[in-house]
């Protein structure tokens, strides 16, 4: 079930607040919990089987590690705490990774004249890279002692499915939110005058602006099997960083304000990352509870940047293959990822990690960076290896011809100008973050805004939607 589905938009989302509003403050836990099981059960159908065993694994283990025989016993606290991450990482290993690697292990006997081996074909369940992270965060934050164990399952349940977030983050670190599911004290008309208009930006992005150009990507990209041209190389490349950067980010604006609108403060997960200076600063600003979550407990466990420098730059190397596998499957996600660690490591070489000097040389870091990223995206929504190569090489290696015709056909007047518009978002200053100041800031500008989103964009996206112009939300597949 979509955020911008009809079903969401005019059942779902109205039932649950209504129930928010008539029901006891203490209930809230409860009914979170329920919706959300609800609401994957929809989408996952039998797949909720495997979250509920996840998350009565994990609320064993919170509590077995966080007791106090645990306590007196280091050795077997941290064996439990091995066994549980060792479960969290074996589900996302077969369910994710299980048929990926089948694969390379048929190529490989392939290749050698062994012969086929079986090939294991296994549906991913949405949300299982989302909800393991938070699985971990939880039990890695119990036994460090930086919060108890959540002793309620009901409250433990809201945690991990809490539907907002559930199959597509924000990525909520447990000692976030652990004194949130104890809170009471409920605004409930406050909340929702702060996380609708919230809500309504994400669905603006989605609808109005990837929704929109997700075709014009999509047929560009599809032109990489024969001869693309460089303008369309060019097209789908920069359509597709438009719709990227637009979907997810919309997503995360539609989560925080629907956790906004039932008393919960998600974490921010975008802060304008197309405006950064270098690809150090993007990943500040790009998927930053993601960024958050592998700098806690995988960069600064590994050692950070004590151990040294070619121990801090296998350290970055290190963390971008586990992102990019984190992201998917497949060699593309592994080389987007690879990419952007060896940036990392050439800035910290030449230390344009650190913030320039002058606005002209900000100027032209910030161009910069953007082409970077460019290039990046292309291997992240590539198929294949030998289609983002092809991509590639008509972009920086002159292939003439005009726009392929499919791609010409896709790009309407509408689509170029949305396009065209979207791009502008390169150019805004990098300090102006709009959903935070939707939500939370002062003054009469804001209240005007709020009010545009509110009763001018939200109804517009509303229609877009119910004249059926709206797909699933690109990070579901991870």
């Amino acid at each position: 079930m979509s955020f911008s589905s009809p079903l969401f938009l005019w059942f779902f989302m109205p039932a649950t607040l209504l129930a928010y509003w008539v029901l006891p403050r203490h209930w809230r836990n409860g009914l979170v919990a329920v919706v959300s099981l609800v609401f994957y059960t929809w989408g996952a159908g039998p797949y909720v089987v495997l979250l509920l065993s996840a998350i009565a694994v994990n609320y064993g283990a919170g509590l077995a590690v966080g007791s106090a025989w645990a306590r007196e016993r280091p050795r077997a606290r941290r064996g439990l705490l091995v066994a549980a991450v060792g479960w969290d990482l074996a589900i996302l290993a077969v369910w994710k990774y299980g048929g990926f690697a089948s694969r390379q292990a048929d190529a490989l006997s392939s290749a050698l004249g062994l012969g086929h081996t079986p090939i294991v074909e296994i549906a991913l369940p949405i949300g299982i890279s989302f909800f393991t992270f938070h699985h971990l965060s939880y039990v890695v934050d119990v036994y460090r002692g930086s919060r108890p164990a959540q002793r309620s399952p009901v409250g433990f349940v809201t945690y991990i499915a809490m539907f907002p977030q559930l199959v597509a983050g924000p990525i909520v670190r447990y000692h976030e939110i652990s004194e949130q599911l104890t809170e009471t004290r409920r605004d409930r008309f406050g909340d929702f005058a702060a996380g609708f208009p919230r809500f309504a930006l994400g669905l603006v992005k989605k609808v109005v602006v990837a929704d929109t150009i997700a075709p014009v990507a999509d047929a560009a990209f599809a032109q990489a099997g024969g001869q693309i041209t460089t303008p369309t190389a060019w097209l789908a490349a920069l359509s597709y960083t438009v719709q990227i950067y637009f979907d997810f980010s919309g997503y995360s604006d539609m989560a925080i304000g629907l956790g906004t609108m039932l008393g919960f403060r998600l974490p921010e997960n975008f802060n304008r990352p197309y405006s950064a200076y270098s690809v150090t600063d993007f990943w500040r600003r790009w998927h930053m509870s993601l960024s958050r979550w592998f700098r806690d407990y995988v960069y600064i466990p590994l050692g950070g940047n004590r151990g040294g420098t070619l121990a801090t730059y296998r350290n970055l190397l290190v963390i971008f293959v586990l992102c990019g596998f984190w992201h998917g499957a497949d060699w593309t996600f592994l080389v987007w990822g690879l990419y952007h660690g060896a940036l990392l490591v050439v800035e910290r070489l030449l230390g344009w990690d650190r913030p320039p000097g002058t606005a002209l040389a900000t100027l032209a870091r910030r161009a910069v960076t953007f082409l970077l990223v460019v290039v990046g995206w292309v291997f992240f929504r590539a198929e294949s290896m030998t289609e983002a190569g092809e991509v590639l090489r008509a972009m920086f290696v002159w292939t003439p011809g005009e726009l392929d015709e499919f791609a010409a056909f896709a790009l309407t007047h509408q689509r170029a100008l949305t396009l065209a518009l979207a791009l502008t978002v390169v150019l805004l200053p990098a300090s102006l973050t709009l959903g935070p100041l939707i939500e939370s800031g002062r003054g009469g500008a804001v209240r005007v805004v709020r009010a545009a989103m509110t009763w001018v964009a939200a109804p517009y996206a509303g229609v877009l939607v119910a004249a059926g112009t709206f797909s699933p939300f690109l990070y579901y597949q991870f």
